[in-house]
């Protein structure tokens, strides 16, 4: 039985999906889809044939409908029992295709919503495409619970098509990777305090509250750090100039940019801070979590699963700039708890996401429906 997976880049499938070809090729043929580009090369190593489209994460009505032609004629030749989409784009293009081509199970996962923060227009037309790729699959995996009922209660898709994997995110965590024990190589702080953060610079992730939250601590903790990781965004909403000149001279804060391993650096911080805006089900709050790191996370999907309120770290409000100063000037003044949500923290993730039970559940529900359509 041939299992396709479907992107919207290859580097999602290498590392937002990591293991999953490599483990699904054991049990089905599998293929990978997903356009050339970053990661390509990585993705063809894997145990699967690639086979590479061109997609748009923008809207590009053109090149969609060239897109969704290549799909189905994809689909029809190669009959698969069971196409897979994740991200926003290739759920689209390939629920769609794959209903067209009579693929008898389709499944989509619901990696992030968008819906949440878009407004006028461009919320008409993500209600539209969203609605449009769960009519198309047989079955959607929203990769948190409160995603799911939020799906649910805003009438997009049919509860009965919905399914959440274990307790959320799309492919759990490689919790003896991101280990204290597994890596020697620490990137130390010279400074008495040092906040962390993963993730894309932009304006959605809270960089610019994140940033003025800092800045202003500073005043009254002189010797506390901030060390960002990840790559600057510079089209889709950036950060404000001054966010970006507050990065580029302020000499506490490090700007490491994107890093393929994050554990030496997320190793060097007392704790680890991520105010973003919206999430799916966020891999870095799970990974800062399983390196023992106490976290300040915004109460939006997934986040507010990960993280137990005062167990393993603190929720607040998103887009809430005295708020996340609050929260920080506590981790500061408040060492003991700081340490109680540190040594709680890894435990409260090994018990939930840890990878391999995620993937065994994962290939139940492939046989599970297998053992439902395929008469």
């Amino acid at each position: 039985m041939k299992l396709i997976k479907i992107t919207n880049s290859a580097y999602f499938q290498v590392r937002q999906l990591q293991g999953q070809l490599n483990y699904f090729s054991a049990y089905f043929d599998v293929i990978a889809v997903a356009p050339k580009g970053e990661g390509w090369e990585e993705l063809q190593k894997q145990r699967a044939r690639c086979i590479p489209v061109k997609m748009s994460r923008a809207v590009n009505p053109i090149l969609d409908l060239i897109t969704l032609f290549q799909l189905v004629r994809l689909f029809i030749k190669e009959k698969p029992t069971i196409v897979h989409s994740h991200t926003p784009k290739a759920g689209l293009l390939g629920m769609l295709a794959a209903w067209i081509a009579h693929v008898p199970i389709r499944m989509h996962t619901v990696t992030g919503f968008p819906l949440t923060t878009a407004t006028g227009i461009k919320k008409q037309i993500l209600r539209f495409t969203e609605r449009l790729t769960y009519a198309c699959a047989t079955n959607v995996y929203p990769n948190s619970q409160k995603m799911c009922d939020m799906i649910c209660s805003m009438g997009i898709g049919n509860p009965k098509k919905m399914l959440v994997i274990g307790n959320g995110s799309s492919n759990g965590i490689d919790t003896a990777f991101y280990s204290r024990d597994a890596t020697q190589d620490i990137k130390t702080s010279t400074f008495d305090f040092t906040f962390g953060f993963v993730g894309r610079i932009f304006y959605e992730k809270g960089i610019n509250e994140l940033i003025a939250s800092f800045v202003r601590l500073r005043k009254d903790y002189p010797n506390i750090g901030l060390r960002l990781i990840g790559f600057m965004e510079e089209n889709l909403y950036p950060v404000d100039d001054w966010v970006k000149q507050e990065i580029s001279t302020n000499s506490h804060i490090e700007f490491v940019g994107f890093q393929q391993d994050v554990r030496p650096y997320l190793l060097g911080c007392e704790a680890f801070v991520f105010p973003s805006y919206r999430e799916g089900f966020p891999n870095v709050v799970m990974q800062a979590g399983a390196l023992e790191l106490p976290q300040i996370v915004t109460n939006i999907n997934g986040c507010n699963e990960i993280i137990i309120q005062n167990e393993n770290g603190i929720i607040i409000p998103p887009q809430d700039e005295h708020a996340l100063y609050g929260a920080m000037k506590y981790f500061l003044d408040n060492s003991n708890e700081v340490k109680r949500m540190a040594k709680n923290a890894r435990a409260m993730i090994t018990s939930r996401y840890e990878r391999n039970k995620f993937l065994k559940l994962m290939l139940e529900e492939y046989y599970q429906q297998i053992e439902n359509r395929i008469k």
